[in-house]
C-alpha cells in the first residue's frame, strides 16, 4: 500500500522554503525546555510526514517528552504516535511501544476530561491490537465518566475497536445498548445509537421501538440518525415501512431544518401515496421559504424538481403550485428562475388562472422597485413565463396582454423585447385579440424609448392594422412621432429661431460654436443647459433619425407602404386614396432629404436609401404583385417561423415525457434484485450510500456499452517495450482532478531501488503530491497513483520520466523518459442550450475569438456539421428546420458549457463550392468565442485535429 493510499487523518501545512534540521540537533532540542521541545516535536512530525524515518529519536521522545503534562505537547504527541512507524520491518510491534501504551493508560485515567477525551479520539486511529488490548478496562471505565465529552469519545473508541478488532470487546453492542438506555446527553446518545445502527441493527430497533413516541422530543442530531436507521431498515426490508412511517411523519414537524429535509427525502422513498408526497413537498416548500441561505434553497428546489419528474407525483405537486410561487419572495435570481420553471412545468388548466394572477402581480411589483440589474432580469423571466402560459392556454392571453404592453415603454430593452416577441406571437395566433392588441399598441406607441422596440412596434402595426380607422390612427401616431415636416426646414428654422432669445439673455461673452449637426449655435453663461432640454422635447422618431439611426426609417417606409396599400383596397374614393398615398410618400421623401443633409449625427446608409426608394416606387405604381408581397407574404413567413418553433417545442416536450414515462410491457422480463446490474437498480439504491459516494467523488459514471473497452481506450503507453522499465498510464478524469494510475514494470533481471515517477505539467494543471519511491524486484511490477488538479478548461500536457538505481551498481541514476500524456478538453465540455438573445449577448461580451479555417475531406454540409458536433461535444442551437434543405451554404450556432461553468460559443459558416464539382470538399470557417483564451484556443485545436474524417 503506497503512502498516497494510506488513510489520512491529519493534514499539516508545511512552509516549503525551510531547511530540514539534522537528527542530532533535533535530539538536543528535545532535551531542552518546553517551548524548544514543542518546536522540535513539530519539526519531527513534518519530517516523518515527508517520508523521513528518524528511528533514533523514538527513545529520546519517550524519555524526555512523553512524561510532560503540558497540553500542547500532549496534543502534538497524539499526532506523532499516529504517524510514527510502530512496527519492525517484519511486522512485529516495537518494544518501545509498551512504554507508550502505559503512558496512554495513565492518560485515560487522568482527572482532566480534555486529556481523557482527546486520548480516546486518538485510540480510534490506532490499528495495532497489541497496543489496544491493555487499555480496554480503562476505555470501558470512561463510559461512566461524569463529563459528556469523555463519554461520547469513549463510545466512538469502543465502536472503532469493535469494528476493527471484535475479539477485544465482543460484548460492545450489549454494553452500548445499556449505556444508551441510561444516558441523558444528546451527543452521547447520538454516538451510541449510530454505533448500534452499524454494529447491531436489531438492538438499535429495539431501543427505537421503546421510545418511538418520544422521538420528537429528542435533539436534532439524534433525530437525524433515527431517520437514517429507518431508511436503512425499510430499504432492506420493505415490510417494515408501516411500523415507522408514522414516526417519519412526526419528524416532518421537527424544529431542525436538517431533520425535516432528511425526513421528507426518506418519506418519499418509503411511500408513493399522494398524502406522503404532499406532506414531503409541503415540507420542502416551507424549508425553501424559511431558510435564508440561497444554496440551501437551490438544493431543496432540486429535490422538488426530482419529485416532479415522477409521473404519479406530478399531479400532487400541481395542487401545490400556489405554495411553490411563495418562493418568489426570495430576492435571488437563480432561485426565482428555478421556481418559475418548476411552476411552468406544473401548470395545468386547473391552476393556470391563479398562476397568471400571481405573475401579473409580480410583474407590477417589479415596476415599483428601484432599478437594479436583477430586477430587469426578473421582469424578463416573468414576461417569458407569462408568454409560455398564454401560448399553452390561449384563454389567458387576453388577461395578460394589457399588463405586459405597458412594459414596451420600459427603459430596459431586453424586457421590452421579450414583451414585443410575445405580442407578435399572440397577434398572429389569436385573431380575436388583434383589435385589443392594436388598440393597446397605439396607446403606448408614443412612449416607447428604445429604437429596437420602436421598429418592432411599427412592423406589428403595419402588419395587423386592418380597419380604416386603425390605419388612420397609425398615420396620426407616425406624424406625431416625427414632429413638424419637412424635417430639414423645420430643424433649420428651429435653430435660427432659438438663437435670438439666447443672445438677448446672454450675460457672459457670447461665443459662436459649430454643433455636431454642422449648424451654428451660440453659447453663453445662462444658456449652457438649453440644448439638452431642446433634445428632450424632440418627438421620439425624430430623435432617432437625428441621431443617425436610419434603419428605423427603412422599417417605417415598409410600414407606411403596407398601410397605404391596404388603405387603397379599403377606401373606394380616389381622392382619399391619393391623399393618403401622397402623405406616406411625403414622409418617406422628407426622411430621405434629412438623411442626405448634414443635420443627423451619421448620414443615411445606402441600404436604407434603397429600401425607402423602393417603397416610394411601389406606392407610385401600386402593382398587384407588390401588394401581395407586402401584405400577404410577410405574414406567411412569420406564420411559418412560429409554426416551426411550436413544432420544435412540442417535439422536445414529447421527448421529455417519453423519458419520464416508465412503461412496463406484459412480456418484459422480471428483474430480481440479487441479479440486477448496478445501473438497473436506480430506484433500489441506498440514497445515503449514493450521497456519500458523490461527496467522495466516486459517483458511478455511465460507462460505454462495454466498460472494459472504454477503460482500455484511456490507457496511454508511456515507454517502449524494449526499455528497461515499461510504463503505461490509465487516465481517470474526475470533475476537478485527474488520477493517473501508472503501471511500472521492471523488465530487467536486477533489483531497481528508489524507482521514482517524476512528473511535471504544462497548462492549467497542478501536481498535488510527489509519488513515493518504490523498490522493484526483477521482473516485478507496481502501480503508482498520482493526482493532478485541474483549474480551467484547456488542453494540458503531463510529461516526466522514471528514475531508478540498479542494486549493487556504482553508476549514476538511470532515467527513462516518458511519452507526453495529453489531457483532452472534451472531458470537461458538456452540451448546453441557451436562447438566441443570450447567445448574442455572450457573443458580444466574450473577448477571445479563434477563427478556424475549414480543411476537410467531407463533401456534405450536414455531415460536416454533425461531425463537428460529435467531436466537440457542442450542441447546435440552430433549429433543424433552418438547416434542412440544400442551398450550397450553411450557418449554424453551437454552444457548450464546461464543468467549471465557462461558456463556449461557435459559429459555423460553411459552403459547398459547386463550381469545383460534386466531389469538392466543404469550405468555410468556424469562429469560436470564449471568456478565457485557453478555452478558445483548446477548442480550436480540437476542431483542427478532428476536421478530417478518417476512413475506417
Amino acid at each position: 500500500m503506497t503512502a498516497a493510499e494510506n488513510v489520512c487523518y491529519t493534514l499539516i501545512n508545511v512552509p516549503m522554503d525551510s531547511e530540514p534540521p539534522s537528527e542530532i540537533s533535533l535530539k538536543n532540542d528535545l532535551k531542552g525546555d518546553v517551548k524548544v521541545k514543542t518546536e522540535a516535536l513539530k519539526k519531527v512530525i513534518i519530517m516523518i510526514l515527508n517520508g523521513e524515518k528518524l528511528p533514533g529519536l523514538l527513545m529520546t521522545i519517550i524519555r524526555f517528552v512523553l512524561p510532560l503534562q503540558d497540553h500542547t505537547i500532549k496534543k502534538l504527541l497524539l499526532v506523532f504516535w499516529e504517524i510514527v512507524p510502530k512496527t519492525t520491518p517484519d511486522g512485529r510491534l516495537l518494544q518501545e511501544m509498551i512504554l507508550v501504551c502505559d503512558a496512554y493508560r495513565k492518560d485515560l485515567q487522568h482527572p482532566n476530561e480534555f486529556i481523557r477525551g482527546s486520548t480516546l479520539r486518538f485510540l480510534c486511529k490506532l490499528k495495532e491490537a497489541e497496543l489496544l488490548e491493555p487499555l480496554m478496562p480503562a476505555i470501558r471505565a470512561c463510559l461512566e465518566h461524569r463529563h459528556s465529552y469523555v463519554r461520547r469519545n469513549a463510545v466512538l473508541a469502543i465502536y472503532t475497536i469493535y469494528r476493527n478488532f471484535e475479539h477485544l470487546i465482543p460484548d460492545a453492542p450489549e454494553l452500548i445498548h445499556d449505556f444508551l438506555v441510561n444516558e441523558k446527553d444528546a451527543s452521547c446518545k447520538r454516538n451510541a445509537f449510530m454505533m448500534l445502527i452499524h454494529a447491531d441493527q436489531d438492538r438499535a430497533l429495539d431501543y427505537l421501538s421503546t421510545c418511538i413516541d418520544q422521538v420528537q422530543t429528542f435533539g436534532d442530531i439524534l433525530q437525524l440518525v433515527i431517520v437514517e436507521l429507518i431508511y436503512k431498515v425499510c430499504h432492506a426490508n420493505p415490510s417494515e415501512r408501516a411500523r415507522f412511517i408514522r414516526c417519519i411523519y412526526n419528524l416532518l414537524q421537527s424544529s431542525s431544518p436538517a431533520v425535516k429535509y432528511e425526513a421528507a427525502g426518506t418519506l418519499v422513498t418509503l411511500s408513493s401515496a399522494p398524502t406522503a408526497i404532499k406532506a414531503a413537498a409541503q415540507c420542502y416548500i416551507d424549508l425553501i421559504i424559511k431558510e435564508s441561505d440561497n444554496n440551501v434553497k437551490l438544493i431543496v428546489l432540486d429535490r422538488l424538481i426530482e419529485l416532479k419528474e415522477h409521473p404519479s407525483h406530478e399531479r400532487v405537486l400541481q395542487d401545490l403550485v400556489m405554495d411553490i410561487l411563495r418562493v418568489l419572495s426570495t430576492p435571488d435570481l437563480e432561485v426565482r428562475k428555478k421556481t418559475l420553471q418548476l411552476a411552468l412545468d406544473l401548470v395545468s388548466s386547473r391552476n393556470v388562472e391563479e398562476l397568471v394572477i400571481v405573475l401579473k402581480k409580480e410583474v407590477i411589483k417589479t415596476n415599483n422597485v428601484t432599478e437594479h440589474e436583477d430586477t430587469d432580469k426578473y421582469r424578463q423571466l416573468l414576461v417569458r413565463t407569462l408568454h409560455s402560459c398564454s401560448v399553452r392556454f390561449p384563454d389567458m392571453a387576453a388577461n395578460v396582454i394589457p399588463v405586459l404592453m405597458e412594459f414596451l415603454s420600459d427603459n430596459n430593452e431586453a424586457a421590452a423585447a421579450d414583451v414585443l416577441e410575445f405580442v407578435r406571437e399572440a397577434i398572429q395566433r389569436f385573431d380575436n385579440l388583434r383589435p385589443l392588441i392594436v388598440e393597446k399598441m397605439l396607446e403606448v406607441f408614443h412612449s416607447i424609448k428604445s429604437v429596437k422596440i420602436y421598429r418592432g412596434a411599427l412592423w406589428i402595426l403595419g402588419e395587423y392594422c386592418s380597419t380604416k380607422e386603425d390605419i388612420q390612427s397609425v398615420m396620426t401616431e407616425v406624424r406625431r412621432s416625427l414632429g413638424e415636416i419637412p424635417i430639414v426646414e423645420s430643424e433649420i428654422k428651429k435653430e435660427a429661431g432659438e438663437l435670438k432669445p439666447e443672445e438677448e439673455v446672454s450675460v457672459g461673452p457670447a461665443q459662436k460654436l459649430v454643433t455636431e449637426m454642422g449648424t451654428y449655435a451660440t453659447q453663453s453663461a445662462l444658456s449652457s443647459s438649453r440644448p439638452a432640454k431642446k433634445e428632450e422635447d424632440r418627438p421620439p422618431l425624430r430623435g432617432f433619425l437625428l441621431d443617425g439611426d436610419f434603419f428605423v426609417a427603412a422599417s417605417l417606409a415598409t410600414t407606411l407602404t403596407k398601410i397605404a396599400l391596404r388603405y387603397v383596397s379599403l377606401v373606394q374614393e380616389k381622392k382619399k386614396q391619393n391623399s393618403f398615398n401622397a402623405e406616406a410618400m411625403l414622409l418617406m421623401a422628407t426622411i430621405l432629404h434629412l438623411g442626405k443633409s448634414s443635420l443627423p449625427k451619421k448620414p443615411i446608409t445606402d441600404d436604407d436609401v434603397d429600401r425607402i426608394s423602393l417603397c416610394l416606387k411601389v406606392l407610385s405604381e401600386c402593382s398587384p404583385l407588390m401588394n401581395d408581397i407586402f401584405n400577404k407574404e410577410c405574414r406567411q413567413s412569420l406564420s411559418h417561423m412560429l409554426s416551426a418553433k411550436l413544432e420544435e417545442e412540442k417535439l422536445s416536450q414529447k421527448k421529455e415525457s417519453e423519458k419520464r414515462n416508465v412503461t412496463v410491457q406484459p412480456d418484459d422480463p422480471i428483474s430480481f434484485m440479487q441479479l440486477t446490474a448496478k445501473n438497473e437498480m436506480n430506484s433500489k439504491e441506498d440514497q445515503f450510500q449514493l450521497s456519500l459516494l458523490a461527496a467522495m467523488g466516486n459517483t458511478q459514471r455511465k460507462e460505454a456499452a462495454d466498460p472494459l473497452a472504454s477503460k482500455l481506450n484511456k490507457v496511454t503507453q508511456l515507454t517502449g517495450f524494449s526499455d528497461p522499465v515499461y510504463a503505461e498510464a490509465y487516465v481517470h478524469v474526475n470533475q476537478y482532478d485527474i488520477v493517473l494510475d501508472v503501471l511500472v514494470v521492471n523488465q530487467t533481471s536486477d533489483t531497481l531501488q528508489n524507482c521514482t515517477l517524476e512528473l511535471a505539467t504544462l497548462g492549467d494543471l497542478k501536481l498535488v503530491e510527489k509519488p513515493s519511491p518504490l523498490t522493484l524486484a526483477p521482473h516485478d511490477f507496481a502501480n503508482i497513483k498520482a493526482n493532478v488538479k485541474v483549474a480551467s478548461t484547456e488542453n494540458g500536457i503531463i510529461f516526466g520520466n522514471v528514475v531508478y538505481d540498479v542494486s549493487g551498481a556504482a553508476s549514476d541514476r538511470n532515467c527513462v523518459v516518458l511519452s507526453d500524456i495529453h489531457i483532452d478538453i472534451m472531458d470537461y465540455i458538456q452540451p448546453a442550450s441557451c436562447t438566441d438573445a443570450e447567445f448574442r449577448q455572450m457573443w458580444a461580451e466574450f473577448e477571445w475569438e479563434n477563427k478556424v479555417t475549414v480543411n476537410t475531406n467531407i463533401i456534405d454540409l450536414n455531415e460536416y456539421l454533425q461531425h463537428i458536433l460529435k467531436s466537440t461535444n457542442m450542441k447546435c442551437l440552430t433549429p433543424e428546420k433552418a438547416l434542412s434543405g440544400y442551398c450550397g451554404f450553411m450557418a449554424a450556432n453551437l454552444y457548450a458549457r464546461s464543468i467549471f461553468g465557462e461558456d463556449a460559443l461557435a459559429n459555423v459558416s460553411i459552403e459547398k463550392p459547386i463550381h469545383l464539382g460534386p466531389e469538392a470538399p466543404v469550405t468555410g470557417h468556424i469562429r469560436i468565442r470564449a471568456k478565457s483564451q485557453g478555452m478558445a484556443l483548446s477548442l480550436g485545436d480540437k476542431i483542427n485535429l478532428s476536421q478530417k474524417k478518417t476512413s475506417l
